[in-house]
């Protein structure tokens, strides 16, 4: 993939140390822990000790992922011991989840200067497909972009549909949005784009507009539609809330094999003891390798 894309040096540099610099053949494990703000504490309930984000940094560590992703305030104030260990994804959009999704925005948390200063190998963006201020959103991502490239750093964007038009359309998890999405990443020009997986689920697709309230896909075939639909940029899974040990590897298997870089799952890493997430991403790893 980055040899089909005119990236700069400085871009070309950092995917390479997020995709080849911890063994993974070009692979993508990345561990967000921007939930906190996204969120609230209540995700830190189910395993006390990941409240604190040396747990998440010490994951990532031993457990050899690509990078972590921190908000501004996180990355200042627990990275410096992990300077060089771990490549850092700085997130620089967010939002609590008090209000609706109704007119879904993330305001700007940090800059691609700030990333910059902080030694980041690429930056994060969250963009709303479909909300009623995505014009808003997408100058806003714009002048990310623009940063971005000036200062050779990648820009992975998490596009999420959201908004009252995307739940009338068959909802936020559906083929029409997700796939949306996934066009929308390439054509705004991120680098790597992080989705949800679709959800077939017949009484939602036949209130996705044509043509797909016609498709019958398969969960595997509707997922490598996405993959093709987001092209040259790269695709990314989200883990979502925890689910069980078989149905987060039967979800890394799909996504693998229908032709994504890779996976960035969260909660399901950090609301386990620190043994079990290092036993269930050895078993993740060992999957991806065989993509």
């Amino acid at each position: 993939m980055l040899d089909q894309i005119a990236h700069s040096i400085g871009k070309r540099t950092r995917l390479k140390r997020l995709l080849y610099g911890h063994g993974l053949n070009g692979k993508l494990l990345l561990l967000p822990i921007d939930q906190g703000l996204e969120h609230g504490p209540r995700d830190f309930f189910d395993n006390p000790d990941s409240i604190d984000p040396e747990f998440q940094l010490k994951l990532a560590v031993k457990g050899g992922f690509s990078g972590i992703v921190f908000h501004i305030g996180l990355a200042e104030k627990y990275m410096k011991e992990y300077a060089g260990e771990i490549p850092l994804v700085l997130k620089l959009n967010g939002k609590t989840n008090i209000p609706s999704d109704d007119e879904a925005f993330s305001s700007l948390t940090g800059t691609v200067e700030d990333a910059v200063r902080l030694g980041a190998d690429a930056v994060g963006y969250t963009l709303y497909v479909g909300s009623p201020r995505q014009d808003e959103d997408i100058e806003q991502f714009m002048n990310i972009r623009v940063d971005a490239e000036k200062y050779g750093m990648p820009v992975i964007m998490w596009a999420y549909p959201r908004g009252a038009a995307v739940e009338t359309k068959g909802g936020r998890d559906s083929l029409y949005a997700i796939d949306y999405a996934a066009r929308v990443a390439c054509e705004l020009n991120a680098d790597v784009v992080k989705l949800n997986y679709p959800v077939i689920d017949d009484k939602k697709t036949v209130r996705s507009p044509s043509p797909y309230n016609k498709l019958s896909l398969s969960a595997e075939e509707s997922f490598k539609k996405v993959v093709k639909s987001a092209g040259r940029t790269m695709v990314i899974v989200s883990g979502g809330e925890k689910i069980s040990d078989e149905e987060l590897i039967h979800k890394v298997e799909m996504t693998m094999k229908s032709g994504a870089t890779g996976l960035i799952f969260g909660r399901n890493m950090w609301q386990r003891k620190i043994d079990d997430a290092l036993a269930i991403t050895k078993k993740i790893k060992e999957i991806m390798s065989r993509y």
